[in-house]
């Protein structure tokens, strides 16, 4: 009576070089991720009126006004602004997150699976 189910056979290599290639990469894409939340991303808005810079955390670290965005007549702008330039820094943010992740599973070979 033949046995069923487990890996039988040759595939025990195989699935040795997967896991091998699965741990480089989560080392890989732990490394990359340290590096990420420790780089800066800044973002402008109103033609550089407002400045915003946030971390790779995704964390807030500096909001720079120019003197004549400052209208205490018209707030609603100033808040606009604001939220437009940390939105853009916010999308920088994933932008490179994503860019990262796309350079480390590229290349990678899982046995008939692309990523």
């Amino acid at each position: 009576m033949a046995k069923r189910g487990g890996f039988q056979g040759g595939m025990p290599g195989n699935m040795n070089n997967l896991m091998k290639q699965a741990q480089r990469m989560q080392r890989q894409m732990e490394q990359s991720q340290k590096e990420l939340e420790e780089k800066e991303f800044t973002a402008q808005a109103g033609g550089g009126a407002v400045k915003v810079t946030v971390t790779g955390k995704r964390e807030v670290t500096k909001v720079e006004l120019a003197e004549e965005v400052v209208d205490p007549d018209d707030i609603e702008m100033l808040q606009d602004l604001i939220i437009a330039a940390t939105n853009e820094a916010l999308r920088l943010v994933d932008e490179e997150y994503a860019s990262s992740m796309s350079k480390m599973t590229g290349g990678m070979n899982l046995g008939g699976l692309s990523l």
